[in-house]
């Protein structure tokens, strides 16, 4: 699913509290020449708790948990209809930038976008 070469493919990267785990996804792809990266939590106190205009501006959705993939579906289920969201697997039991969780990203997120 690539977009023209002169367009990035817009990517955001959810998890629960938006501590850890999605802000490790964001940090990790963010120089990435073909994608433009945010992330955000779900739950009401995360750091950044997804918007409406995450939604709208995402191409594709990664979530950490399929628990995520439910909570953004109930909150934002027609928006959603048109997105692609991928369910990494990815549980909570990581800090920033652990060197396993760097390791289950850089093995999943390539193949689901697509990129090298």
């Amino acid at each position: 699913m690539k977009p023209p070469a002169q367009q990035k493919t817009n990517v955001l990267f959810v998890c629960s509290k938006n501590q850890w785990r999605s802000p490790t996804a964001e940090t990790l792809w963010r120089r990435h020449p073909e994608l433009n990266v945010r992330s955000g939590g779900t739950s009401p106190n995360a750091r950044h708790h997804v918007s409406e205009d995450d939604i709208r501006w995402a191409d594709v959705i990664l979530v950490m948990e399929e628990k995520h993939k439910s909570r953004l579906k109930a909150e934002y289920t027609r928006l959603l209809d048109f997105r692609q969201v991928h369910v990494l697997d990815i549980p909570d039991e990581y800090k920033y930038m652990d060197a396993e969780l760097v390791g289950q990203l850089n093995e999943a997120v390539p193949s689901i976008l697509g990129i090298d």
